[in-house]
């Protein structure tokens, strides 16, 4: 059986996720407003992933004989300044996620917790892939500058990215 502790953790873990989809479906929005297809995509697949993960979170806290319990989630931003602030704003979120799933794992093991601790070793590699993709795209952006037709193109880079198969 799973620790309160532990259960909190993960319940506010699981409500962050689902914040992270909220705000990733919010940014979509501001691109399709924009007619930007390919940055909305690279979006909407960006909250179907947080969903997967808040799944993912839901499924073994169950398994462990833990509960979900609902919280309010807040609502996301929705006004943004330019395309370059939707992805400073992802890759601050992506940070302050990435610090949240390291302060579980930590927990984990001080509580002697190996299957939690190893639960979220996916979710910590998750983290390193999510934050690393996100200085990419900003470096990308950054030699954009105000030049259309590569901004264009990356649009039609963004709209080839799928959603990523369930695994862990």
């Amino acid at each position: 059986m799973i620790s309160n502790n532990m259960q909190k953790l993960i319940n506010d873990q699981y409500h962050r996720e689902l914040f992270s989809a909220h705000m990733y479906f919010s940014i979509c929005s501001y691109y399709l407003d924009k007619d930007l297809d390919g940055f909305a995509n690279f979006f909407r697949v960006q909250a179907e992933e947080e969903l997967m993960h808040a799944l993912k979170q839901f499924d073994y806290l169950h398994q462990v004989d833990g509960k979900i319990t609902y919280q309010a989630i807040d609502a996301p931003p929705t006004d943004f300044e330019s395309i370059m602030d939707t992805f400073n704003q992802t890759l601050e979120h992506e940070r302050y996620i990435t610090r949240h799933i390291h302060a579980i794992v930590k927990a984990a093991l001080e509580d002697g917790d190996f299957a939690t601790h190893n639960f979220f070793q996916w979710f910590v590699q998750e983290q390193v892939e999510e934050e690393a993709l996100m200085r990419t795209l900003i470096a990308k952006l950054k030699l954009i500058g105000n030049n259309k037709s590569a901004l264009y193109l990356l649009n039609e880079e963004l709209m080839q990215r799928k959603p990523e198969e369930a695994t862990a």
